[in-house]
């Protein structure tokens, strides 16, 4: 299935889920606010001619989504007749992985949910899938290495989405951010990531690695893939670590050296 017609087909599933989540209406949690499942559209624009039919490399192998809020890709997926994991961490969760669960239940589901951290030991479902689905969560993690390399040894192909920064600090910000940031550095072109404070980004400790474009192709070699396809998204131009206008992010779809 091309990707332009996976898109066309996710969004219609989207508005069949959001009806079923209204229905369910519950009380004691709120609903992962933001539509994952968009995610196929800026897919249409990452991929090149030779990759649009990706699902068409898995056959009848294993999918997982990684960080997967409650459950949308996962549980379009299986619909499309695909068998799928989750793995997900409840702390770091926007409902404790309970909108998940109770999708999972209601669609009576047989996607399998691993509650992991990962940053405590990479642990997956299964010992291999054909792809995974890894999208915003690496700037999340305290250890980017060991998760991309443990998932390079786990998955043949994966999407990989995350915040990355063309300088340190937003224009006009120098010195705000104390002493480090006192001027503006061009980090595109150097293979680096740059480390949040703990308010620094929407004020959301869980924010800790924010890759250069040079720095993500780096480490993403490094663990052990190769990048098939590699686009950026937003602030292309200007991005920074800190503020919502210079929000950049880079998706990339990449093969494991490991298989």
């Amino acid at each position: 299935m091309d990707i332009a017609q996976l898109d066309t087909a996710s969004q219609r599933y989207r508005r069949q889920l959001g009806k079923i989540k209204q229905g369910l209406a519950p009380t004691e949690f709120i609903w992962y606010p933001y539509g994952t499942l968009n995610n196929f559209h800026i897919l249409g624009h990452l991929l090149s001619e030779q990759n649009r039919d990706f699902l068409g490399k898995v056959g009848d192998g294993l999918i997982v989504d990684i960080g997967a809020a409650d459950g949308d890709l996962a549980f379009f997926l299986e619909s499309l007749g695909y068998r799928v994991h989750v793995a997900d961490f409840p702390p770091t969760n926007c409902n404790g992985c309970r909108g998940i669960r109770l999708l999972k239940q209601t669609l009576k589901s047989n996607v399998e949910i691993l509650e992991t951290d990962l940053d405590a030991g990479f642990t997956l479902p299964a010992e291999r899938y054909e792809l995974a689905f890894f999208l915003g969560i690496l700037y999340h993690l305290k250890n980017p290495y060991l998760a991309l390399e443990s998932l390079a040894k786990s998955a043949r192909y994966a999407f990989i989405s995350t915040r990355v920064t063309r300088f340190n600090v937003a224009k006009g910000a120098e010195g705000n951010a104390g002493v480090l940031n006192q001027s503006r550095i061009d980090l595109h072109n150097a293979p680096v990531a740059y480390l949040v404070a703990p308010n620094e980004t929407n004020n959301d400790a869980t924010n800790f690695w924010m890759f250069s474009e040079a720095g993500l192709r780096r480490i993403l070699d490094r663990c052990g893939w190769d990048i098939v396809d590699f686009k950026t998204f937003g602030n292309t131009t200007d991005s920074d670590p800190a503020t919502a206008q210079g929000d950049e992010r880079a998706f990339c779809y990449v093969r494991s050296r490991y298989f």
